[in-house]
């Protein structure tokens, strides 16, 4: 008996110790796991800053070599110096949507090739199956009026194998994928009209100026090549903010994506982890913004308030996130967008000035500005100095976007209306599509 019972005794015991095993063997792994959770996003917290900090170094670098050639502009003519940046920008610009042009070109060629081979695959079963006495996808491939509709109807269908639908979906989009590359090209070519026609009108306001300026200036040949010189090093600096500007928005997008596939993983997860996340995120008391990290780098950029007021001031701001004017006038730039966008189809005509008949760029901007009481100059040049500078990323509805002989209104989220080309007339457009010189706010 006293066997029996020292046996249970032992047995109740080890039972006891497993258990406590147990449970310190899975707060341990608990633990281990959260502090790999803590660990991994203190790493990615840290990692975002250092990439904060190198971007406003960088944005900081490139103001301070900026203000610097500037400065040594100041001794040559406004408008020769901006001309001759312009010339700079549009020959970059120029290059760069040719190299766009060709690998839009090919990868239209690519996506034809592959289409009309899909298409040949299709007819081969398609005449499989009529040889075979197979009437049931023959109906509805006759009866059907395009692709999407064929595809609605065989889903009806039974007997169609699995692998004639996944030969109908891929035929769909690549057809898809052939028009959306023909509308990319399409637009690449009406965007290289548009700079030709701005380097064409740059171009002959340059030989303009210099023409006058050898009339009035001994040495101006020998001036003329050091304004060179320093247009192209300032040029370089323009282009450099916008190659941050660039990164910016790729950052953005690439968080906006992670953001939706995070949120389509939760909503798969179901409702009950759905709950258990906002839960959670309210724990925590975090919130993402997939715009952007423009509240964080608004507190390190550098500021000069001398930005504030011309073109002529020490940089463009483009990168200068302290630069966000406050409004002088009680016009809303949302009603500015909203009126400017009703003449989007109307014809571009070169020093038109009815935003129904026709106008080029600068037209188009101040006779729209100029319905809300807001007078502004008629020109692109002049538009450069009109109100005060703003940063790219502070930049807000009823804005001006100017570009190397070029203005256009923001419409907001990164888009544009403006007067573009004689093909494309009055439209939308991107704002980023070719290289900003700098945004002005004039409401």
């Amino acid at each position: 008996m006293k066997w029996e019972k020292a046996l249970k005794y032992t047995r109740k015991h080890k039972r006891m110790i497993a258990v406590m095993m147990a449970g310190v063997i899975g707060f341990a792994c608990f633990y281990s796991a959260d502090a790999s959770v803590i660990k991994d996003a203190k790493k990615k917290k840290n990692e975002a800053q250092q990439n904060l900090d190198n971007i406003n170094q960088q944005i900081n670098n490139i103001q301070s070599e900026q203000s610097k050639v500037k400065s040594q502009m100041a001794a040559y003519d406004e408008q020769l110096m901006s001309l001759l940046t312009d010339m700079e920008l549009l020959k970059t610009d120029i290059d760069n949507k040719e190299g766009e042009i060709d690998q839009a070109k090919t990868d239209l060629a690519a996506a034809q090739e592959k289409e009309q081979q899909q298409y040949a695959d299709m007819k081969k079963r398609i005449q499989y199956m009529y040889e075979n006495g197979d009437d049931t996808f023959l109906d509805a491939l006759v009866e059907s009026e395009d692709i999407s509709d064929l595809l609605n109807r065989v889903e009806y269908v039974s007997e169609v194998y699995s692998y004639d639908r996944e030969l109908l979906v891929a035929y769909q989009e690549t057809v898809q994928q052939v028009a959306d590359l023909e509308s990319q090209l399409e637009q690449e070519l009406a965007d290289m009209e548009e700079l030709k026609q701005s380097y064409d009108q740059q171009e002959a306001s340059l030989n303009q100026v210099i023409n006058e300026k050898k009339a009035q200036i001994a040495d101006f040949d020998s001036q003329l090549s050091n304004a060179k010189t320093l247009a192209s090093q300032y040029a370089s600096t323009i282009r450099k903010q916008n190659e941050v500007i660039a990164q910016e928005q790729a950052r953005q997008e690439k968080a906006r994506k992670e953001a939706e596939e995070k949120a389509k993983k939760a909503a798969k997860a179901g409702t009950k982890t759905s709950n258990s996340a906002t839960t959670a995120s309210t724990d925590s008391g975090t919130t993402t913004d997939s715009t952007g990290g423009s509240s964080s780098s608004n507190n390190t950029a550098s500021t000069d308030d001398s930005d504030n007021s011309s073109s002529g001031s020490s940089s463009t701001g483009l990168t200068n996130n302290g630069l966000n004017p406050s409004y002088s006038t009680g016009v809303s730039g949302s009603s500015v967008v909203s009126y400017a966008t009703n003449f989007v189809g109307n014809p571009y005509v070169f020093g038109g000035n009815s935003l129904t008949e026709g106008t080029d760029c600068s037209g188009f901007v101040s006779l729209v500005y100029s319905h809300f009481g807001v007078s502004l100059p008629r020109s692109s040049y002049a538009l450069q100095s009109s109100g005060q500078a703003v940063s790219y990323e502070n930049a807000q509805p009823g804005d001006i976007i100017c570009y190397p002989g070029h203005v256009a209104i923001y419409m907001g989220g990164g888009r544009i209306v403006h007067a573009s080309t004689p093909s494309s007339g009055i439209c939308y457009g991107n704002a980023t599509y070719r290289t900003i010189t700098m945004v002005r706010r004039v409401l």
